[in-house]
């Protein structure tokens, strides 16, 4: 069992006087910490305060289809539940498990309450008071940030992908047009009495063109196609100019319609050719959808990997792979008058980290990189091995930060932007993710011209002790 000198020797209780310990053990009881056994649940209600009298714990959460561990308690008087002593919705907030054999003390939430107000009135008031403004916040203003955060990503990606599906839908119908002139060019070809022979050479013709490419130089298109359409308007073929801007962008000049000339019936140039254009348009646009469908899929291939779909929360992280995801997710914000350095290091690690959480860091770095140089710069991208860690650095070339901004710049609710465009919660997040969740350090040089935002992160990143 407990006794009065188990607890004397808690940092966490003191200031207590003997008779409170002793109220205090008299509320509680002793339970044991066994290795491999639960002693509280995640979401549970958390009707009882839990102390480490010695021993150790382990704090995951539920994340997907993964437990994840999210903290460790393993100094005396460390503590977890006891929320619904001011919060009647207060539930645990992670799944205990114990680690080490140990003793902790065990208090009913009502009985600590009641203790409380009768020892520190005042302050179990301003308690009360901190649950209720605390979980007020919490539940509106992250959520805000992230709405914003989310509707500004959903809204360029519909941009970003809308441009490639509309050319595919484009090319898929003019591509059905193509096929259709194609189908009658072969048509009046064999009408006019189009030989085995000569089709083949018609053929071997066609195949001498290459892939439609665009000539160096506008003005000598121009010369090639009105040279070429009228020596077809001469030889009396239908829709000659058309024909030849078909033709010349595949390469064809005088000298070869001549020999296509040569290998089509007397009547049948016009039907020749146009089956040469036809073949030559199809190719173009087939070559169209296939370009625009592989960039959609590029976009689906990178949003995946930047909501790290599929993937357990805790892993080792490429964080290039990670920042080159977050690039072209923002591409629209980036764009037309951001110019993108990047400057991977070629012998970077992996960092044990959580990719999904470190893409948050990128994606609020780069966005207020975009937002000081409002919308015109270089933002530069660096990364490199630096000793035991990993360095990413996100340079801007806006205005910079005052040294009384980057004294605040990672303070919860402090932010620079005018109403409405800001919560102030993007560093303070960063912070949190680098600092806490993965041992590393996130700093600020800002000068007129060069901002730049360090992270360094461990290769091996210790778990987090936060409860």
């Amino acid at each position: 069992m407990l006794e009065l000198p188990d607890l004397r020797g808690v940092p966490l209780f003191d200031g207590l006087r003997d008779d409170q310990l002793a109220q205090l053990l008299g509320a509680g009881s002793e339970v044991p910490i066994v290795p491999g056994e639960v002693m509280w649940l995640e979401g549970d209600r958390a009707d009882h305060w839990w102390v480490v009298v010695h021993g150790t714990l382990d704090l995951s959460r539920h994340v997907g289809r993964e437990d994840v561990v999210v903290g460790r308690m393993d100094v005396p008087g460390r503590w977890a539940g006891r929320f619904r002593a001011w919060d009647e919705h207060g539930v645990y907030l992670a799944t205990a498990r114990g680690v080490t054999p140990g003793r902790l003390l065990c208090v009913p939430a009502e009985r600590l309450h009641q203790l409380a107000d009768e020892w520190f009135p005042f302050a179990a008031h301003l308690v009360a008071g901190l649950y209720g403004t605390a979980r007020s916040i919490e539940a509106t203003a992250p959520q805000r940030s992230g709405l914003v955060t989310l509707g500004t990503l959903a809204a360029g990606l519909a941009h970003e992908i809308n441009n490639p599906a509309a050319a595919a839908v484009r090319s898929a119908a003019e591509l059905e047009r193509a096929c259709d002139g194609l189908l009658d060019a072969l048509r009046q070809m064999a009408s006019s009495g189009l030989t085995a022979t000569q089709f083949g050479q018609l053929d071997a013709l066609r195949r001498e063109l290459v892939a439609p490419t665009t000539l160096p130089d506008p003005l000598e298109t121009a010369d090639r196609e009105e040279e070429l359409g009228e020596w077809l308007d001469r030889s009396g073929v239908p829709h000659p100019w058309e024909l030849a801007a078909s033709l010349v962008s595949a390469g064809a000049d005088l000298s070869w319609v001549s020999r296509a000339a040569g290998a089509s019936p007397e009547d049948g140039l016009a039907a020749s050719l146009g089956w040469v254009a036809r073949t030559i348009d199809v190719a173009s646009l087939l070559a169209e959808v296939r370009e625009s469908t592989r960039r959609v899929s590029e976009l689906v291939a990178g949003v995946k990997s930047y909501s790290q779909m599929d993937r357990a929360s805790h892993q080792p992280v490429d964080v290039r792979e990670g920042l080159e995801s977050t690039l072209l997710v923002m591409g629209p914000r980036l764009r037309p008058g951001v110019t993108v350095v990047r400057d991977w290091g070629s012998d970077v690690p992996l960092v044990d980290g959580m990719p999904g959480e470190l893409n948050q860091v990128w994606t609020n770095l780069v966005d207020n990189a975009v937002e000081a140089m409002e919308g015109v710069g270089t933002l530069t991208v660096t990364t490199r091995r630096d000793g035991d860690t990993v360095l990413v650095e996100v340079a801007d070339t806006g205005n910079g930060m005052s040294p009384e901004v980057q004294q605040r710049a990672f303070e919860a609710f402090y932010t620079t932007k005018d109403v409405g465009r800001g919560t102030g919660l993007g560093l303070d997040i960063a912070h949190r993710i680098v600092v806490e969740r993965h041992g590393g350090s996130l700093e600020i040089q800002s000068q007129p011209g060069d901002t730049r935002l360090r992270v360094r992160l461990p290769v091996k990143a210790p778990r987090s002790t936060s409860a």
